[in-house]
């Protein structure tokens, strides 16, 4: 599997191209979300890239908004379950500014999706900025437990505390995936398995790193809408899905964005 990240023109935003399938491409929009298992993805024209969420965490944690991601196949490396491999290679590239206006939504009402059980919802901030909570509830009886994470979300903020978060997984959920053809390379050390006692064959990075990592989901998944957010984003136990589904309506109720000087 070979992965790419080349520049864009201003306002391409995120594309993905399948240099395996004619160069076609896909935009990293939720308009080309496609339902799939535990995963975020993508399709156009009959051709999809799956597992993207980590990507397109990355590159909205480092405020990256044009990039062209080629790659050779249609499910995105797994790499150690984070987004922090692809943060280092775009690091290192390096980010130039653009001179051009980005598209930005500015929450003003609460908005809510989902149910009494599980839901994101996104509210008005107190200042300019964007801002996530995530609680986390596996259940008193689970090794998980109940675990939450709040932060204003910044370039920095992202890379130190939420990029090195990795997926996570119950044993008997594995075990499931592997029996539905999923996952059949991924093993414990490229993901956190837990089982009855604890983490299988490795070791957390930090205490609270499965919450951690599903804020780093969610930051991935509302991505999608191809702008920039301030506001306040709460989730109790939401996921791809429902993440998606909020900036679907965001976008929805702010068809006509406003636009700001912060571009990359």
């Amino acid at each position: 599997m070979e992965i790419e990240f080349r520049p864009a023109d201003p306002n391409t935003g995120i594309v993905f191209v399948r240099t395996d399938c004619d160069h076609a491409r896909i935009p990293g929009h939720v308009q080309f979300r496609i339902e799939a298992p535990r995963r975020t993805t993508l399709a156009c024209n009959g051709v999809q890239v799956e597992m993207v969420e980590h990507i397109m965490a990355a590159l909205a944690g480092l405020q990256i908004d044009n990039c062209e991601v080629w790659v050779n196949e249609s499910e995105m490396p797994g790499a150690d379950g984070s987004s922090l491999p692809f943060v280092e290679v775009l690091q290192q590239a390096g980010i130039q500014r653009q001179e051009a206006l980005r598209s930005v939504i500015r929450v003003t009402d609460v908005t809510r999706v989902g149910d009494e059980e599980t839901w994101i919802e996104a509210r008005p901030a107190k200042k300019d900025e964007f801002a996530v909570q995530y609680r986390l509830d596996y259940g008193s009886d689970s090794i998980i437990g109940r675990e939450s994470f709040r932060s204003k979300i910044t370039p920095e903020i992202f890379v130190c505390e939420l990029a090195p978060a990795r997926t996570f997984i119950l044993e008997h959920e594995a075990q499931w995936l592997r029996s539905q053809g999923l996952a059949q390379r991924v093993t414990p050390q490229d993901v956190l398995v837990f089982g009855a006692e604890g983490v299988i064959d490795n070791e957390l990075r930090f205490e609270d790193e499965c919450v951690r990592h599903k804020t780093l989901d969610l930051i991935g998944d509302l991505a999608l809408a191809g702008c920039d957010f301030i506001g306040q984003f709460v989730a109790q136990k939401s996921g791809h899905r429902l993440n998606a589904q909020l900036a679907g309506v965001l976008l929805a109720e702010n068809p006509s964005q406003n636009k700001w000087q912060r571009s990359a």
